[in-house]
């Protein structure tokens, strides 16, 4: 089991092309813990910024009744991808990974393979 620091600092050695990566609380829209960014990539901001973006999607399934639950969300930029996963085990219910990579550099499957593990590992 890996605590938030170990699994953040995992998500940026093994993914190829990772620029930052945070753990979000998306009831409040606090970052629990950042890692990397950039003075252009500000981790806090983006963490409370994306969780508009989980908020606004949970209400699109409810309207529209998907019964379903949402595994990561994909937002491509043209230099970069943000990639959002929703954690779902061991008192992760409210809280996501939100991953910034290189588009140049990333293999957007392989990042998500290796996403679902860390959230595996992750104990909160």
């Amino acid at each position: 089991m890996a605590n938030t620091e170990a699994a953040l600092q995992d998500a940026m050695t093994s993914i190829e092309g990772a620029l930052g990566v945070a753990l979000v609380d998306y009831g409040s829209g606090m970052a629990l813990g950042t890692l990397g960014g950039s003075q252009t990539l500000d981790l806090n901001v983006a963490a409370a910024a994306n969780t508009d973006v989980v908020r606004a999607k949970l209400r699109a399934m409810e309207m529209l009744s998907i019964q379903d639950s949402i595994e990561d969300i994909l937002i491509t930029l043209g230099s970069q991808y943000h990639l959002i996963r929703l954690l779902t085990g061991r008192g992760g219910t409210g809280l996501f990974l939100y991953l910034v990579l290189d588009g140049k550099r990333a293999n957007l499957a392989m990042a998500r393979h290796q996403l679902r593990r860390i959230e595996a590992d992750l104990e909160v």
